[in-house]
């Protein structure tokens, strides 16, 4: 089952798959520690919560090391959006793919 990851507007950006995070285009640019993100490198990112990457201001997890290329999936379906939703924390999904 894929778990769709949303912006602050309510815009399908990515989903989860096992450990990792693809882009909507199917590229891996994520892998999850826990509620941890971090980049496909490893440099920390943000919290997921809910269904969004965002900057809940914990600090600094470190850099967990590259796990590896997981491979694309593909393009993903696109789910529609489901509405902006505030969860009081800024978006950070973009510190992936910045």
């Amino acid at each position: 089952m894929t778990s769709y990851i949303y912006d602050r507007k309510g815009n399908a950006v990515g989903c989860i798959q096992n450990k990792f995070i693809y882009s909507i285009n199917g590229q891996p640019i994520g892998q999850l520690n826990g509620s941890h993100v971090h980049r496909l490198s490893g440099e920390y990112a943000g919290e997921l919560h809910l269904d969004m990457v965002v900057n809940k201001n914990l600090g600094n997890f470190g850099n967990i090391g590259h796990s590896g290329n997981p491979g694309n999936i593909g393009r993903l379906a696109n789910p529609g959006n489901r509405g902006a939703l505030n969860y009081g924390y800024p978006d950070a999904f973009h510190k992936l793919i910045d």
